[in-house]
């Protein structure tokens, strides 16, 4: 069993602008940083469009046509003042949600250890019912409710180490019993949730908000004490991280100071974890990272560290 990436040109196709920070140039930079000869190994796969059945999972009708509605034939059109979407986003943002589904699959039947979905737009500011924050559909909600459907992997637990808090992925998942989100964010900060005392209807979300120019030290400290500890707790069938890169401390839309190895300590934390409980299945899918050279060494350690762990 390999890592395999999942990706699709589609994803270069969501066209956000001049000199909007979620740009093709992002993935470009990833993918480009995972063509080298130390990654010839990782097994490569084409992501699928997420079905109409795969995404009623995580929202209602209602979003999924109002998103797809808002397609426009030509340029440009906005969802919101930070959201921008052209002609390819549609195609885009279906792929996106796909491939953490068919990562999912890749994962659930041991055709792979694990899995990296490097793709666009990313997907943990997508509330249930409200796109947000360079966001459509919650890929990686999208893909633990498909874990549970398809797969019957009962519980899955979310990591989001971006470093703005994914509201999104925590409005969606707060409400079920067996399905746990952890986040590690900057706060103060865009979208303004996050809080500690944010813990769900039935204490699955555990936040741990740092301060601005917090680094390494911080960042540790608070996955050893508060993340890793209810992640081993809960015993997830599945984790599935939500892989900001944007704590990095060359980004320029926040102000944490992580570097790359804090990534590479951070997955293989949880790759212990998910060796412990759920047969080392992890299913890792790209948030924010706005730094290209920064985005590109981060995500080709952790993805590194996943064809290890």
């Amino acid at each position: 069993m390999f890592t395999t990436l999942f990706t699709h040109p589609a994803c270069l196709e969501h066209d956000t602008g001049l000199g909007h920070p979620e740009c093709s140039d992002r993935l470009r930079a990833v993918l480009a940083a995972l063509e080298t000869e130390e990654f010839h190994m990782l097994e490569r796969q084409e992501a699928p469009r997420a079905t109409v059945e795969q995404l009623l999972r995580a929202h209602p009708q209602s979003h999924i046509d109002r998103v797809l509605s808002l397609i426009p034939e030509v340029e440009h059109a906005g969802v919101d003042a930070d959201t921008v979407v052209s002609p390819g986003s549609g195609e885009a943002a279906l792929r996106a949600a796909g491939a953490v589904c068919a990562a999912v699959d890749a994962v659930a039947t041991g055709q792979s250890r694990n899995a990296f979905c490097a793709v666009r737009p990313p997907g943990h500011h997508a509330e249930r019912e409200k796109a947000m924050g360079f966001c459509l559909f919650n890929n990686a909600a999208v893909g633990a409710f498909h874990a549970r459907a398809v797969h019957g992997l009962q519980r899955v637990a979310v990591m989001d180490f971006d470093v703005h808090h994914g509201n999104g992925t925590q409005d969606i998942l707060q409400f079920d019993p067996d399905m746990l989100y952890c986040s590690t964010h900057q706060s103060p900060l865009y979208p303004g949730t996050g809080d500690a005392g944010e813990k769900g209807e039935y204490g699955n979300c555990v936040n741990a908000p740092l301060p601005a120019m917090a680094g390494s030290p911080e960042f540790r400290h608070a996955m050893t004490h508060v993340i890793l500890p209810a992640i081993d707790h809960f015993k997830p069938d599945l984790l599935i991280i939500s892989a900001g890169f944007d704590a990095h401390s060359r980004d320029p839309l926040a102000g944490l100071h992580l570097i790359d190895d804090d990534f590479v300590w951070a997955t293989r934390k949880l790759g212990e974890l998910a060796r412990t409980h759920c047969g080392a299945r992890i299913v890792s899918v790209l948030e924010g990272g706005y730094n290209l050279r920064a985005l590109a060494s981060a995500s080709a350690a952790h993805v590194r560290e996943l064809m290890y762990c």
